[in-house]
Formats: C-alpha cells, sequence, structure tokens
C-alpha cells in the first residue's frame, strides 16, 4: 500500500471534502481518502500505484487546486 500527501486550496467546508473524497475515491486503485478543509490535507492510501496527475485532476473536477507534498 502506498500513501501519498496533497495541499488542497479552496476548501472551506464539510461539502468540499466531501466533494474531494468523492472525485478521489473513483479512482482506481484507491483504497481509502482522508481530507480536511481545516488543514487542506488530503492523504490517499492505494494498493496499486495512482498517479499524482490522475489525484490533481480528481481535486480539479471537484473543483479545487492540489498539489503533492513531498
Amino acid at each position: 500500500m502506498t500513501t501519498t500527501e496533497f495541499q488542497v486550496t479552496g476548501m472551506s467546508c464539510g461539502h468540499c471534502e466531501a466533494a474531494v473524497r468523492k472525485e478521489v475515491s473513483a479512482l482506481a486503485g484507491v483504497d481509502s481518502v482522508n481530507v480536511s478543509a481545516q488543514t487542506g490535507r488530503l492523504v490517499v492510501d492505494a494498493s496499486a500505484p495512482v498517479a499524482d496527475a490522475d489525484v490533481v485532476a480528481a481535486v480539479d473536477e471537484a473543483g479545487y487546486e492540489a498539489v503533492r507534498l513531498s
């Protein structure tokens, strides 16, 4: 299992978190998504490789911007 962390900008509430969680969870290989509007942190646990660009695109689809943290 791999864990990747992203910083998401623009979230302000639980609805924002739910939108990001829904889009990222739909990606193949993703097992769990933990997202916080308060910190802007998105943690993705995956059993198969998931491209950073796919996560960023899913967050974009939800209406927000994300960058991977090292």
